[in-house]
């Protein structure tokens, strides 16, 4: 059976399974913020760096969550936006992907584009711990400005409409890269607070203004424009670090969020 085999485990996360179950495990100790999001933001650098704070945001999930996920990263290779149709290896086995969803999602897939993109890829041992019956429809999203991230938030509403899946989105991205940790922590809450009311126009606005580096913010949009049709109406920041809270580094730094989408 074709699938998409892990490109960068052994190098984000553990390739050997009893030490990645036990670091996940140790992730999601604090127990969290159980909301019922219905689209969160979540990281996707190395575990050690932001792990904690991707287990934050998909702690606001219910555990028993037997649907599917709509996993939406940035291409950091310069990839157009497309869907990927086959199944998902991780290190804790296979995670099953709604082929009807993808195919709803008019949108083009393309397998070869997904094979190196780690944006999706990191989050993919999340779902598989936490969530092990549910499935996914992996979209890695090239364009991200405005009008791109609005109409693959329409055609995520369009394809949960057209197919009744019961759907919770993951929109894949850091924020600021490799700055101060003071500006990054500044920059970073600046753009976070208009996702409060679910204002992704000011959003824009703000990335724009202060040229933040946040490498996911159309997926971020293209989440909320969805949740905003399946009846959300706030963004909860669950927690924000820096790499320079696990290496000491504060000259440095990329900035981690995790957001929940109520």
């Amino acid at each position: 059976m074709k699938m998409r085999a892990c490109a960068v485990a052994g190098m984000f996360y553990p390739r050997e399974p009893n030490h990645l179950e036990q670091l996940l495990t140790r992730f999601f100790a604090s127990g969290g913020d159980p909301v019922d999001a219905k689209g969160i933001v979540a990281p996707h650098a190395g575990y050690i760096y932001s792990g904690e704070v991707a287990a934050r945001a998909y702690a606001a999930i219910p555990q028993d969550f037997p649907g599917t996920f709509v996993v939406i990263g940035p291409s950091h290779r310069g990839y157009m936006t497309s869907g990927s149709q086959v199944p998902w290896e991780t290190p804790l086995g296979v995670i099953d992907n709604d082929t009807a969803f993808v195919e709803a999602l008019d949108i083009e897939t393309d397998e070869f584009s997904h094979a190196n993109e780690h944006s999706l890829e990191v989050q993919m041992p999340f779902i598989k711990f936490r969530f092990p019956r549910a499935r996914i429809a992996p979209v890695m999203m090239g364009e991200q400005d405005e009008p791109a991230a609005t109409l693959l938030g329409r055609k995520i509403a369009s394809a949960i409409k057209a197919t009744k899946r019961d759907v919770r989105i993951v929109a894949s991205s850091d924020f600021s890269h490799y700055i101060p940790e003071a500006v990054a922590r500044e920059n970073d809450l600046y753009a976070i607070e208009p996702l409060q009311s679910l204002d992704t126009r000011e959003f824009y606005r703000r990335i724009e203004e202060r040229n933040i580096s946040a490498c996911g913010y159309g997926p971020i949009a293209a989440m909320v424009a969805a949740c905003r049709t399946m009846g959300a109406n706030e963004g909860r920041l669950l927690g924000y670090m820096t790499s320079g809270d696990v290496t000491g580094d504060r000259s440095e730094v990329v900035g981690y969020a995790a957001i929940a989408v109520i």
